[in-house]
């Protein structure tokens, strides 16, 4: 395998402005993905009215599952995990949220996850797809970081809560996984390689085909998701 990293200015395709020089594209291998392992904005955008499809993001790094031996995202290092839990039963008011100094507009006490995301996303430090929230409305949610900060070890969230009936309403928030203290063991904590390009797939489902990339020049500032070089990989990786 050979992907080496590069701070040219070249570019080559659309959809593929990582890619320096289409040198090795003949090398592609055909591979298998695990859908069920890649998150909506972090990995793939959702499709339109016209073009229902759902869309992989071309050069997302990706890594090999052991036991399926399909491929899924490369996961050198954990990504932070983080809980906000409304506590109380409240029945009315708001709460926000603050990371690294930034504090959200005013969220509803019984928000949609999606509410949530979006209200961290009006964050000036926290772009579009640098995290991803689950759960119930009214929560608990579960928030991922990513994006600029995958496998980062992020401070933690802090919440003001301004919330009316229930039982002595509030909103605590956890770190349930620390970014960046421990690797993956499924075998995505090997590099594989690079999806090669631009991947459509129909919601619902699980796997699809796709072209993995391991051989070309790479433009690490173009790649869809921050990628450093592997520390602890086994491969024969060069990189420049």
């Amino acid at each position: 395998m050979d992907i080496q990293p590069t701070t040219t200015s070249e570019t080559v395709t659309a959809d593929r402005p990582w890619l320096l020089s289409l040198h090795g594209s003949e090398t592609n291998k055909t591979i298998t993905l695990d859908l069920t392992k890649f998150s909506e904005t972090v990995h793939w955008v959702e499709g339109t009215a016209f073009q229902p499809m759902r869309r992989l993001k071309s050069g997302l790094p990706l890594g090999k599952v052991t036991a399926s031996g399909l491929y899924a995202p490369y996961a050198a290092a954990t990504n932070e995990v983080q809980t906000v839990t409304i506590t109380g039963s409240p029945t009315g008011g708001t709460f926000t949220l603050t990371w690294n100094s930034q504090t959200t507009a005013a969220i509803a006490y019984n928000a949609t996850a999606a509410t949530v995301r979006t209200a961290l996303e009006g964050l000036s430090n926290i772009d579009p797809g640098d995290v991803t929230v689950t759960g119930s409305a009214g929560g608990p949610y579960t928030v991922t970081f990513g994006g600029q900060y995958l496998g980062d070890n992020t401070a933690q969230m802090t919440a003001t809560a301004s919330l009316t009936g229930g039982s002595t309403p509030g909103v605590t928030i956890a770190t349930t996984t620390a970014g960046g203290t421990a690797t993956a063991t499924d075998g995505t904590q090997t590099f594989a390689g690079l999806l090669f390009t631009e991947t459509a797939f129909n919601p619902g489902s699980t796997k699809c085909g796709a072209a993995l990339m391991v051989h070309g020049d790479v433009r690490m500032a173009k790649l869809p998701l921050p990628f450093e070089r592997p520390t602890d990989r086994t491969d024969s990786i060069n990189f420049s």
